[in-house]
């Protein structure tokens, strides 16, 4: 897969930056324009385990809007795997993210959402032996090897302070093992009250010590997962209209409105430098009504 690199910059965002503190933003979005942001880095051990095993097939599971389902059907195709994808819900109306997986040769099997909660009984129910399977978000171990790889991409050894939108917490756990020492990883929930989050990032964490690097704000999910307010498309056109910055409603528009609340709070201390991670995936904004959002 041919994934363009060199697009990836840090960005400085002028409306989050003052004499106080100084922010930048991680554009990983620029990453691939499917396999987009961290969905690469989060897959990429589990494709390479694939393509030496005799398993030919990637099965995963993931939402009607699911990032991680059609970076992994893309990924899959170009790698000359065949792929499955287990989708919350039982089809209703069209979804594009899930027409384009399927156009990358992914099979589509809907499951009930109170179904869906027990994939161990689903990997059951596909008992094939030529099946890969890949956890939703890419979580493990491979997951979050892959993620570490994201804060080398650049010299960000003079951040105090990593923040990053946490879904399964793959990617959190990938940065926290991968800052330095005296760096603080601060992750921002979409999730509306998974207080469980954090025993899920430090089991991927191989060092006790990398568990006091990092902490949980669990403040900003505005309603809970892709829920969304007139007050979050508001924010997310701004940001557009000054830094050209395009945020999706799931993960992105809520960490970087949670940065901006934080700083006005005063809640990092003068001098702190910022790098927010941009995680990429706009496939939760083809959702949302036209004309709600200006890019």
């Amino acid at each position: 897969m041919h994934a363009n690199l060199q697009n990836v910059r840090i960005q400085p965002i002028r409306v989050l930056s003052d004499e106080r503190i100084h922010t930048d933003i991680l554009r990983l979005d620029l990453f691939h324009p499917i396999v987009s942001g961290n969905k690469w880095f989060k897959l990429q051990y589990y494709l390479e385990e694939a393509l030496v095993s005799p398993k030919k097939t990637i099965a995963t599971f993931g939402g009607a809007f699911s990032n991680h389902i059609v970076a992994t059907a893309f990924a899959a195709a170009e790698l000359g795997l065949n792929s499955i994808g287990i989708i919350r819900g039982e089809k209703i109306g069209d979804s594009p993210t899930l027409r384009d997986a399927e156009s990358y040769g992914m099979n589509l099997v809907h499951i009930d959402r109170n179904e869906y909660q027990n994939k161990e009984k689903i990997r059951h129910t596909l008992p094939d032996p030529d099946i890969y399977w890949v956890n939703e978000g890419g979580y493990g171990h491979p997951g979050a090897k892959g993620a570490s790889g994201i804060i080398s991409l650049f010299d960000t050894s003079h951040y105090s302070h990593v923040v990053c939108a946490v879904g399964t917490g793959t990617m959190m756990s990938g940065l926290i093992s991968a800052v330095q020492p005296e760096q603080n990883v601060v992750g921002i929930s979409i999730l509306k009250n998974h207080f469980g989050l954090k025993k899920e990032v430090t089991s991927l964490l191989s060092h006790t010590a990398s568990q006091e690097r990092f902490s949980l704000i669990h403040d900003y999910h505005f309603g809970g997962y892709a829920r969304q307010t007139q007050e979050l498309f508001d924010f997310m056109n701004w940001l557009w209209e000054n830094e050209q910055i395009p945020t999706d409603i799931v993960y992105t528009s809520k960490l970087v409105f949670a940065v901006k609340d934080l700083i006005n709070k005063g809640v990092f201390p003068k001098g702190s430098r910022l790098l927010i991670i941009h995680s990429g995936g706009l496939q939760g904004n083809r959702s949302v009504s036209p004309g709600k959002l200006c890019f």
